[in-house]
């Protein structure tokens, strides 16, 4: 790339500079040369998620209620979940646990804003009257989950009156404590949003209220940020080129099944790239990026896949759409997804996606990587993309988020995969329940925009549509399978 650092300023000024900069390159994770090393280019991690949890009712060998030695239990559960529902974002902290009586409902609500981002009620035994005195709690507005395993009594049919009435709680009633783990799990969406930054390189394009700061921190708490393209090409033009060597051989060259038209000097372009991208979002504290100009040059085609390994967030074609409900899903469950261009076959009864960017952990950041080939982009022939080969007999989840308020999805299993020349690089076929309804009710009239907007859907490994309804009334968006409703 051309030299964007031009610098008319004298010599005897640089010396007088050079001293000062010295001594501070390594607190502002620069080396001394003036260019940036990876290792200032740490990416930003999340706050636990505290979840005050409480036990609702009295314990004991009674009818109907939970044995008292189930209470220590629960407890060593939840020292064992902080472990497991650690991610490259961070994990949860349980705090509290109460049990009501002896202690008082109101005054705990007094305290759960201060002391908590989330609430999780187990209710071990009671009648008609629990529900007015966790209403109490469950009012405080906090995202709860409440578990009522069977023979906790029978107040459990009065919780169902909180989800009618809109307030933000999952309720679990199951024997299942795997149930209740995955509940928690989703705890995470609603309170990391709330602490997430994007940044839309060149401004955000999708639906109306997608695209506005103002409605996205309304809506899921978070701060959408607009900069210019142009920061990341001066940013690249202070990468040492040996860094994105080093970069360029490690996670791409040398794990590659191969590499047929890019040149192995636009491979480190890319790979710059990515670590100008890097050093942004550090410095921003972001946890997502988009940008319109990702099909310029370089591509940012190796940037997001990578991004999207880590566990963080990188939409093409500045889809903030699609770039919220990654993050959605990387918070909720843990996998990155894969933007689609998708079209449907009837013969199949399957939808074909197909993109030039795709993650190659899509099991997410801890998972094996899939067999990839280093390619141009398909509709140009320039740049460097991806074919990443993606597994069969997989089940997915095709989703969007459509102006912060509708989920569309459809579930199925990737059937094949492809390499037709009429497509991007990265094609597989995923069942759905019907090709020609899904077809005709595409969008389900709840998309309005351009073909962008309209044809973009964002696919993950693994079926969701059950936990996505707990999502939606965590989230308070409505939930949609899309393609299934009256022709």
């Amino acid at each position: 790339m051309k030299d964007r650092l031009h610098d008319p300023i004298s010599c005897s000024r640089r010396k007088f500079l050079g001293a000062a900069f010295a001594g501070t390159a390594i607190m502002a994770g620069l080396r001394v040369d003036g260019t940036w090393g990876e290792e200032g280019g740490d990416l930003p991690k999340l706050p636990p998620v505290r979840i005050y949890y409480i036990f609702a009712g009295r314990t004991g060998n009674a009818y109907l209620t939970r044995p008292t030695e189930e209470i220590p239990k629960f407890r060593a559960f939840f020292g064992e979940l902080e472990k497991r529902l650690t991610t490259v974002h961070g994990t949860v902290r349980f705090v509290g646990g109460d049990q009501i009586p002896p202690a008082d409902a109101a005054s705990i609500a007094g305290k759960l804003k201060e002391e908590a981002d989330a609430l999780l009620i187990i209710h071990l035994s009671g009648h008609g009257g629990d529900a007015p005195v966790l209403t109490k709690l469950v009012d405080v507005g906090l995202p709860t989950v409440v578990f009522s395993q069977p023979f906790s009594g029978h107040g459990w049919m009065y919780f169902p009156i909180w989800r009618k009435g809109k307030r933000r709680v999952v309720l679990v009633p199951s024997s299942d404590w795997a149930d209740l783990e995955r509940a928690i799990g989703l705890l995470r969406a609603p309170v990391w949003m709330k602490r997430t930054k994007v940044l839309a390189v060149g401004g955000p394009h999708g639906t109306a209220a997608a695209c506005s700061p103002e409605k996205v921190k309304e809506k899921l708490g978070a701060e959408l940020v607009v900069i210019q393209n142009k920061r990341i090409y001066d940013y690249m033009a202070t990468i040492h080129q040996k860094d994105a060597e080093a970069e360029a051989e490690d996670y791409w060259i040398r794990p590659a099944k191969g590499i047929v038209e890019p040149k192995r000097n636009e491979i480190i372009e890319s790979a710059k790239m990515f670590l100008a991208v890097k050093r942004i979002m550090a410095e921003e504290r972001a946890q997502a990026i988009c940008s319109i100009y990702c099909m310029g040059d370089p591509r940012g085609c190796l940037t997001f896949s990578k991004l999207n390994d880590m566990g963080y967030v990188g939409g093409c074609e500045g889809d903030i759409d699609s770039t919220l409900t990654m993050l959605i899903f990387s918070y909720a469950f843990g996998v990155p997804g894969f933007i689609s261009d998708p079209v449907i076959d009837v013969s199949k009864n399957a939808m074909i996606h197909f993109h030039c960017t795709s993650a190659t952990k899509m099991d997410g950041p801890k998972g094996e990587r899939l067999p990839f080939v280093i390619r141009s982009q398909a509709d140009t022939g320039a740049g460097v993309s991806l074919e990443v080969e993606h597994r069969i007999g997989q089940p997915v989840t095709c989703a969007k988020l459509i102006d912060l308020e509708v989920m569309l999805a459809v579930p199925g299993k990737i059937i094949g995969t492809s390499k037709n020349p009429l497509a991007c690089r990265t094609q597989f076929t995923q069942s759905v329940p019907d090709a020609r309804r899904l077809f005709l009710r595409w969008g389900e009239d709840v998309i309005h925009g351009d073909v962008m907007t309209l044809l973009h859907r964002v696919v993950f490994y693994g079926d969701y549509m059950r936990p996505l309804q707990d999502l939606a009334d965590l989230m308070g968006f409505r939930l949609i399978e899309e393609g299934s409703g009256p022709l």
